[in-house]
């Protein structure tokens, strides 16, 4: 409790977000060299040129790798399901969580679709945070420790997809973007896993006074995850941070997810370069989210589950893409005329 008291644990957070690497644009014109004597028109795959290029500008090498792709999905419990605010009992995270590890998720079925890896992250699912209509969710310390328990999960990879699994983590998303982006409660939540429309108002309720309890800690980021966050959105936060110092493309899957890394956007603008939408969400205000980040979706399938999954579909566009650069021939290679100049 100390160290809390003194600021020390979100000071070296501070820190690092200061000293987050740009992207590497010698990569980036080795990546449009090849690009240019490839077997096709000029731009003819369209947004795929752009995700290889992304790839090699944060990866900082040319050509791109995408042989280890990891998908994290961060675990966690919330106290504010205590409002009503979930369909769900709490007690579907921790089942869902050993429903990942049995291989029964969706999310398993896409990772082996696409030939990727899954890890699952759970964090302290017996002891949910408090309340945050009441409280705020975590001490500095606590979230702090979480953003770095985070940061672990970039070990081993060339890409990171990021998602979650929580019960009532849409009331948090929507508590931490009305915190940060302001508006109307009612703005950023949505039906989560399929609340009705009384169960929109008590999230909406629960936001509202939420954020109104913890109105004088607003204008700091960090602050704004601790009391209005949780666990899962903290480790998310410290794994999109790790995974820019560690130059690792971050593909980010949903609302929550994107909540999460919002926290970063709002200490610095250019914090999320290197990650890109892997999907626009049905739930409503993820759209609103990802144009107030600059951030175009890869996939628009309708899809609200969570857990990585739209990330995870995403990657596979992603390593077509990559896959696309590296292994097509060149004009010169194939013997076929290139475009006269």
């Amino acid at each position: 409790m100390t160290n809390a008291a003194t600021g020390l644990p979100f000071d070296d957070i501070r820190n690092l977000v200061k000293d987050i690497p740009g992207p590497d644009l010698d990569a980036v014109a080795d990546c449009r060299a090849r690009e240019g004597q490839l077997t096709k028109p000029p731009g003819a795959l369209g947004r795929l040129e752009n995700l290889t290029e992304w790839l090699c500008a944060w990866q900082a090498q040319h050509p791109p790798k995408t042989e280890r792709v990891v998908v994290a999905v961060f675990a966690g419990n919330h106290g504010v399901v205590a409002q009503g605010v979930a369909a769900y009992p709490q007690e579907v995270t921790m089942q869902m969580v050993a429903n990942f590890q049995n291989d029964g998720a969706a999310v398993n079925q896409i990772c082996k679709s696409f030939d990727l890896g899954l890890k699952v992250f759970e964090l302290a699912l017996e002891k949910p945070t408090r309340d945050i209509t009441q409280d705020a969710a975590l001490d500095e310390a606590e979230c702090a420790a979480t953003m770095a328990y985070g940061m672990e999960a970039t070990e081993g990879c060339d890409i990171l997809c990021v998602g979650e699994m929580g019960i009532g983590n849409t009331t948090i998303a929507a508590a931490i973007c009305h915190g940060l982006f302001g508006g109307a409660p009612e703005d950023w939540v949505g039906p989560g896993t399929g609340v009705d429309s009384e169960g929109l108002k008590r999230k909406a309720d629960a936001v509202r006074r939420a954020v109104a309890l913890h109105k004088a800690h607003l204008g700091d980021p960090l602050e704004v995850l601790r009391r209005l966050g949780g666990r899962e959105l903290a480790a998310m936060a410290g794994a999109v941070l790790a995974a820019r110092l560690q130059r690792i493309p971050v593909i980010l899957d949903g609302y929550v997810a994107t909540a999460a890394a919002a926290v970063l956007f709002a200490m610095r603008p250019d914090a999320l370069e290197h990650c890109v939408a892997g999907h626009l969400s049905a739930e409503p205000a993820h759209r609103r989210l990802l144009e107030k980040l600059g951030l175009k979706p890869i996939l628009e399938l309708g899809m609200r589950l969570g857990e990585g999954s739209g990330a995870a579909m995403a990657a596979g566009i992603v390593k077509t893409a990559a896959n696309l650069h590296t292994g097509m021939a060149t004009f010169a290679s194939a013997g076929v005329s290139n475009k006269e100049e």
